[in-house]
């Protein structure tokens, strides 16, 4: 999915150098989550969860981390245009961060996630839905 971003007129000097960056770290806010969830069902799994072993949106802390790829940077208009979106329209962007593959890259174990999403894709081809 394709998005953009709109940098308010104070920050735009704070996009010097952004454009030799193929990703992007964002760190936003979910609006939205109305509620706390210590537990709760993600879509991929069948099993309850606790809240900070998955990525739902409400926690005590509704921050979001995503990666995305940028696309280019608008300066006249003080737009980033990015792909990779997996957030909602409007929602408020707390930091711009360049992902750097050196620092930020780890081989990682995710637990729980790798039994159920290829559970979830297996499902899903088997059933005829994709």
């Amino acid at each position: 999915m394709e998005g953009r971003i709109e940098i308010f007129p104070q920050y735009v000097k704070g996009l010097h150098d952004l454009e030799d960056f193929s990703h992007l770290q964002l760190i936003y806010h979910f609006h939205r989550a109305n509620e706390v969830k210590l537990k709760l069902t993600p879509f991929i799994d069948e099993e309850e969860r606790g809240i900070f072993s998955t990525r739902a949106p409400l926690r005590p802390n509704p921050i979001g981390i995503s990666i995305v790829e940028l696309i280019s940077i608008n300066h006249a208009s003080s737009i980033l245009h990015i792909r990779g979106v997996d957030m909602l329209d409007f929602t408020p962007l707390l930091d711009i961060k360049p992902y750097v593959s050196l620092f930020d890259h780890r081989e990682a174990k995710t637990g729980w996630i790798s039994r159920s999403l290829q559970e979830f894709q297996n499902d899903r081809f088997s059933n005829g839905r994709f």
